[in-house]
């Protein structure tokens, strides 16, 4: 499944975009910013950039000097190319294995840098409600060899949860599951 994207696509820089854009579609970023973070060229990634804008894929507007992109999710390919990301990341076989298995889950957030759509190879997990510790544990390390990224998870209950609400608010975070309520 790693190779999924790398078969399709044989643009690295493009692959990096379409994770940084499609995993978490209300990201925006800019040329020199993406640059930065792939470790190539401003060159390098224009070209992609233009490429993804041509197609319609990305939308591009200008904020001052810059000009930001962001996933076009009005796409007829969004879906799909969204859900290509997350299998590709291993985001589906993580929150399926944790819903399935591990207690009472309330929610789950995808935070920090996988929030932002950034593939840093750690993807930080905040787990709410009464979580089998052990079970989690285990399924992580599992996941961690099929997915080969690793996996750092933070459970809080209900109340831990509400009063850890105002720091999430000041770092990127996605909801990923909510259970009934």
């Amino acid at each position: 499944m790693q190779d999924l994207l790398s078969g399709l696509i044989s643009s690295r820089t493009r692959i990096k975009l379409l994770v940084r854009f499609f995993f978490n579609p209300m990201t925006r970023a800019y040329l020199r910013e993406l640059a930065k973070e792939f470790n190539v060229s401003t060159n390098a990634v224009r070209e992609e950039l233009n490429q993804l804008t041509k197609t319609n894929l990305l939308k591009s507007q200008k904020n001052g000097r810059n000009v930001y992109y962001t996933a076009n999710q009005s796409h007829p390919l969004f879906p799909e190319l969204k859900s290509m990301v997350s299998k590709v990341i291993g985001m589906d076989q993580v929150i399926d294995g944790i819903v399935s298995r591990l207690g009472e889950l309330d929610m789950a957030f995808l935070i920090d840098d996988y929030a932002e759509g950034k593939d840093t190879g750690i993807i930080d997990l905040l787990l709410v409600g009464n979580i089998n510790q052990e079970h989690l544990n285990d399924l992580s390390r599992k996941t961690e060899r099929y997915i080969k990224r690793k996996i750092r998870t933070l459970v809080l209950t209900r109340k831990e949860y509400e009063d850890f609400l105002t720091k999430l608010t000041h770092r990127p975070h996605m909801l990923l599951w909510e259970g009934k309520k």
